[in-house]
């Protein structure tokens, strides 16, 4: 039976939603892994890239940067055979998260889930039914035959780049034959990578870049109605839907359906606070796909909640909002046993508004934490933190200065490998306090 225009419009929105985030990833593999001309391409597929230097106010090509733990991103293709990923003993904390194409996150390989011991780490695609090798520590099964790894090692500060370059370039990965030293399978075929185009998200082109993307994603039971759905329009998985070809009708109803997916994202977006809660494994996040894509928009890539959990202070006790580093200084106070609970440690990072860049000083502080050098505590082992633009004359409060711009700010806390009580709510930030 003939697909009608109205049945072609919810198709269109309910894909468009749930394809978000897949065109959104692929938009960083596309640069990542496939576009040699690209200056963030890591090198192909199978390969780390990894960063190290910190970010300084000079860097402005990426917003809230987090100097605690520079990226080291990787793609695999796993239609062929599976991938290791290899690890050193690691003396600092370090996670190495794989995705699958829709951005679910398949697990997990970092001090917080594998531990610090060096070890081998199998990452299998879709179907795959090999036997795992001895020396294998543990075995991450994707549902797409492409993921991505952004990795996450600590840096204590600029002194520390070499030893944190010695840790990255450990971090090895092989096809799974190379690890068994036996013969490798016959390689996939190369395919015709769609040229990423930003306009495609906003167009019924989107679909022509899901029909191919949907080739390397095979349908999961819990989707099927979903992807019925598309294949009745014609996005199947093969890679050959082909817009042109639609009768005028049911591709008005598409274009309007890409309408309706977008507004839906974006009402959804207007009303959700960037949380570590939107980031998950597919059997965290469930159906909740609207969510997926406002994930997906919002912060690519985040971290889930037990690894990592974010807060801070938009305004300050004053109701100033944002704060304004002209107008006051301002102090957080963490009384004695109301530190930030974290397994691994703790951060707060301070950004200029509106750019959310960091912010020039003169003693190069842009965030300070439990492992800051020569923080001084409170007699009652509570421990303040002074946010202003000129730096104390009192060397006790300078020890703890955080600078601040001459204008507004808003201030990130970064919690790794938080306590419970973090996450049940139990445990909350004190108030950032005005202090003049």
């Amino acid at each position: 039976m003939p697909i009608t225009p109205e049945e072609a419009r919810r198709t269109a929105a309910d894909g468009w939603v749930w394809g978000y985030p897949l065109l959104d990833n692929y938009r960083t593999m596309y640069a990542q892994a496939i576009d040699s001309d690209d200056p963030r391409y890591v090198g192909g597929f199978g390969r780390f890239r990894h960063y190290a230097e910190p970010f300084t106010p000079a860097n402005t090509d990426v917003v809230t940067p987090n100097n605690d733990t520079p990226y080291s991103p990787a793609w695999l293709d796993l239609r062929a055979e599976p991938f290791v990923l290899s690890v050193p003993a690691v003396d600092r904390y370090y996670v190495l998260p794989v995705h699958d194409l829709d951005t679910a996150y398949v697990g997990f390989v970092g001090s917080r889930t594998t531990g610090q011991a060096a070890g081998h780490h199998l990452v299998a695609g879709p179907g795959w039914t090999g036997t795992v090798p001895e020396g294998i520590t543990s075995v991450l099964r994707a549902d797409t035959h492409l993921v991505g790894i952004m990795g996450r090692t600590y840096l204590a500060g600029p002194d520390d780049v070499p030893a944190l370059r010695a840790v990255q370039e450990r971090y090895a990965l092989r096809p799974l034959s190379a690890y068994t030293d036996t013969a490798a399978p016959h390689p996939a075929d190369e395919p015709v990578w769609p040229v990423w185009r930003e306009e495609d998200l906003e167009t019924v082109e989107f679909f022509t870049v899901l029909d191919f993307l949907l080739g390397f994603f095979p349908v999961l039971e819990r989707e099927r109605d979903l992807r019925e759905r598309l294949a009745a329009l014609g996005v199947s998985g093969t890679g050959t839907f082909e817009p042109a070809s639609l009768d005028p009708g049911i591709r008005a109803a598409v274009e309007r359906g890409v309408a309706d997916g977008r507004a839906r994202l974006a009402k959804a977006t207007a009303v959700t606070r960037v949380s570590t809660d939107l980031f998950g494994t597919r059997e965290e996040l469930g159906d909740d796909y609207i969510g997926r894509a406002v994930a997906a928009d919002m912060g690519l890539y985040g971290l889930p909640s037990a690894e990592a959990w974010y807060g801070g202070w938009t305004a300050d006790d004053h109701g100033d909002h944002p704060p304004n580093g002209h107008d006051r200084d301002h102090e957080v106070r963490f009384p004695p046993g109301q530190l930030p609970p974290a397994r691994f440690f703790w951060s707060v990072t301070l950004y200029r508004l509106p750019e959310r860049l960091l912010v020039a000083n003169e003693i190069d502080r842009y965030a300070i934490g439990d492992r800051t050098p020569g923080l001084v505590y409170d007699d009652d082992g509570g421990l303040t933190l002074h946010v202003s633009k000129d730096r104390p004359a009192e060397p006790k409060r300078a020890a703890n200065w955080l600078p601040a711009p001459d204008g507004p700010f808003t201030l990130v806390v970064r919690l790794y490998g938080p306590d419970p009580s973090v996450l049940d709510g139990t445990w909350r930030l004190p108030p950032l306090t005005a202090t003049d």
